[in-house]
């Protein structure tokens, strides 16, 4: 499962250094708007303390962690819904990703422009907001149009569409997001949002980006603690980095980063939590294969059953599947062996209405 994570923010609010330091593949990041043209995309393996214990004991021949998708979506400004800035091109960027990660600037410095001349990380969020917000309700009028047209030759499905888009227009018409409207267990009004494909409706969450000497105070930052109010109203996860010292980590050798770490006060990059915050949006969880060859991470939805984890192999493992052999990642590590688990009576041997846990390492038997 591919997550795509998009990134978007107003311009030089420091999306770009962020995207920088997530990805080996660098994006232009300069000082001065709609230097990102083209969205540029990365792909972050998820950091995985689990896989790496489990990679260290087995020791095999070649690892795949599991990634995050990360998308760097060029600056929004006012007038993006319409097209201004290049809007267009960027909202329907947004609109191909599975969750929103918005950057946020919540640092003064002259020397790095703003393009509304002001440090105010409400007021930012509020205007991209309100773009996304319009957007939405743009696409949420022309279905409601068509839904009144149609509906004249009695469509009940298209009376249905009636009631959702109206009740989406009245949401989005005051700024609120669209995954406030519940469709409720009918399948058809979960159907017709989801065509909809809104952005609002996809999960989001901030990072506010700070200078070095703001990262100590954390949460209690006066311009953090104004974002944190406002994530904590709308139930969305909230990351403090600051993205020019993750930057200058990433240009590191990997031995020298712990040194840097603990000079700037740091357990780990801030890169981390919004690597894993980003796979976590979507109630997603990791099972691993670990065996000589390969140690893998496998990326599931949370609820997922074993033919379905096994699916996510191959097809014919789902086809045919006959049972699971099952360990939980700690006792593999602990334990040393296969062989110890087993003996320690700590594996199970799991049917097709077992639901793989986060953590699991599983063997699968099937036939074809």
């Amino acid at each position: 499962m591919a997550l795509s994570v998009g990134i978007v923010g107003l311009p030089n609010v420091g999306k770009s250094t962020l995207f920088n330091a997530l990805s080996s593949k660098q994006a232009e990041a300069a000082n001065y708007a709609f230097c990102t043209i083209e969205p540029n995309v990365g792909i972050v393996p998820v950091p995985d303390p689990r896989f790496d214990a489990l990679v260290k004991i087995v020791q095999p021949e070649k690892t795949v962690p599991a990634t995050v998708e990360f998308v760097d979506i060029a600056g929004l400004v006012r007038g993006a819904s319409k097209g201004e800035g290049k809007g267009n091109a960027f909202l329907a960027n947004i609109r191909e990703c599975d969750a929103i990660v918005h950057v946020v600037r919540a640092f003064e410095d002259e020397n790095v422009l703003h393009v509304d001349n002001r440090v105010d990380p409400l007021a930012d969020i509020e205007t991209i907001e309100t773009e996304l917000a319009l957007k939405d309700l743009d696409t949420v009028q022309k279905r409601l149009d068509r839904a009144r047209r149609q509906s004249k030759g009695g469509s009940a499905i298209e009376k249905k569409a009636i009631e959702v888009t109206e009740a989406l227009e009245k949401l989005l018409d005051q700024g609120k997001p669209s995954r406030l409207y519940d469709p409720g267990d009918d399948e058809d009004k979960q159907n017709i949002v989801r065509d909809l494909a809104l952005i609002t409706r996809k999960p989001i969450f901030y990072v506010c980006n700070v200078k070095e000497d703001q990262l100590a105070a954390g949460d209690a930052d006066p311009l953090v603690a104004r974002v944190k109010t406002h994530a904590d109203s709308v139930g969305a996860p909230l990351v403090v980095i600051c993205a020019k010292i993750e930057a200058e980590i990433m240009q590191l050798a990997p031995e020298d980063r712990a040194d840097f770490l603990a000079s700037a006060g740091l357990e780990e990059p801030g890169l981390n939590a919004v690597i894993r915050t980003g796979y976590r949006m979507l109630d997603l969880i990791t099972y691993f294969t670990a065996g000589k060859q390969e140690v893998r991470a496998w990326t599931i939805k949370r609820g997922t059953k074993a033919p379905g984890a096994a699916g996510k192999i191959h097809s014919d493992f789902e086809r045919g599947f006959i049972r699971a052999e099952v360990m939980f990642w700690e006792d593999r590590v602990s334990l040393g062996t296969e062989a110890a688990v087993k003996a320690a009576g700590k594996m199970g041997i799991e049917g097709k209405e077992y639901v793989v846990r986060d953590g699991d390492v599983m063997h699968f038997r099937f036939n074809v």
